[in-house]
């Protein structure tokens, strides 16, 4: 079954308020290297999927500066690559309010030419908040062999411990057919199959429950215009049974990344061989040890000079850790830096941020401390 995506770059910004201000939740950068969309983009392409629109919002300046002409990803294509959605008022809102989308539903009808004029005969959906590594190729099969008009991948999650927004709780029957959709509340307690929102779904019936959705003024994707229409279509769920991670808070961007310092967190993303993941390459010098560096357990990018100790700690390109400076625990995005004796433990410190001498910086891991971009402290 051949297969187009889209991928939803703006979805859940609010999620991070903090480092959404100046971009997309798809352009965060996650794990010294990466944007959080080549996580989507990667497992699209590695299933055979090479036409993929981005359905955007605002602020994707730095989004498409990320994905260029998608060459990082095989995308450059004359027919299909990968195309970025703008936003725009669609003739279903008060024209005098000139209000974008503030839903999935809604931002599904703001491209719905793009979805008529795929001629795959399934779309792929995707949020880019989801951190995994998984063979959508497998999904497909599984949604054509079993004659689906839609197939939800749901990983299984011990809610109580574990706190989620954004998805949707799928309630399923032995057979795998999805029987309710329930918005999840804190009061959930036990294992239940959450939608990581990643979602294969015939053409036709994408295109039927957005224009029954249309006609009738819903507003909600799975409380009603998927609801509604189960009683008639053919809905599946296809559990997940590899590492995932949504990033729905500041808190678990933070664990998200800090989880990259285990080699099992690693190999379940990253060394997957037929399925990598791809990101802009971008070419920096070495980084450079001082005499008095000393690195433990940490992820450093290329273009970084340490005199310092680095323990616990991921450092994006061009971080510079001066002499007697100790970071534990913290996340250094791009071109930040630090003057000498600093101590940071569970920062997060944006691109371009300046922490003077003798600065004492510290949050909690349920807390981490941020430092916003640009900044000087």
């Amino acid at each position: 079954m051949t297969a187009a995506g889209l991928i939803f770059s703006n979805i859940h910004d609010q999620s991070i308020p903090e480092m959404t201000a100046t971009r997309t939740m798809a352009s965060l950068p996650f794990g010294g290297r990466y944007r959080l969309v080549d996580f989507a983009l990667s497992n699209m392409v590695n299933s055979g999927i090479t036409k993929v629109g981005i359905v955007t919002h605002n602020n994707y300046r730095s989004l498409m500066d990320h994905i260029g002409t998608g060459k990082d990803w095989d995308l450059a294509r004359r027919s299909g690559g990968v195309t970025l959605l703008p936003p725009f008022v669609t003739a279903y809102e008060n024209p005098r309010a000139g209000k974008l989308y503030t839903t999935r539903l809604e931002a599904l009808m703001g491209v719905m030419e793009f979805i008529k004029h795929c001629g795959e005969g399934a779309i792929v959906l995707s949020d880019c908040d989801a951190i995994c590594n998984i063979d959508l190729s497998a999904v497909l099969r599984a949604h054509e062999e079993e004659g689906a008009d839609l197939t939800i991948v749901t990983k299984e999650m011990q809610l109580g411990k574990t706190e989620i927004r954004g998805n949707a709780i799928v309630y399923a029957d032995e057979e795998g057919n999805a029987t309710e959709f329930v918005e999840h509340t804190r009061l959930l307690r036990g294992e239940y199959d959450v939608s990581t929102n990643i979602m294969v779904f015939s053409k036709s019936f994408l295109i039927t429950i957005l224009l029954d959705a249309l006609s009738h003024g819903y507003t909600a994707f799975y409380q009603q215009a998927l609801a509604y229409a189960m009683g008639s279509a053919r809905i599946r769920i296809f559990r997940h049974d590899g590492y995932y991670a949504k990033i729905d808070s500041l808190s678990h961007y933070f664990h998200a990344n800090i989880a990259l310092l285990r080699s099992q967190t690693r190999d379940a993303l990253f060394n997957v061989r037929e399925r990598p993941i791809y990101t802009k390459v971008r070419n920096s010098p070495p980084t450079r040890y001082g005499e008095s560096a000393v690195v433990a357990n940490a992820l450093i990018a290329d273009g970084c000079r340490i005199e310092g100790t680095v323990v616990n700690s991921i450092l994006f390109r061009g971080v510079q850790v001066r002499r007697g400076t100790v970071i534990k625990n913290s996340i250094l995005l791009q071109d930040s830096g630090t003057g000498e004796n600093v101590t940071l433990n569970c920062v997060i410190a944006d691109k371009n941020v300046m922490i003077r001498d003798a600065r004492t910086l510290s949050g909690h891991q349920s807390l981490p401390f941020y430092i916003g971009k640009g900044k000087m402290i």
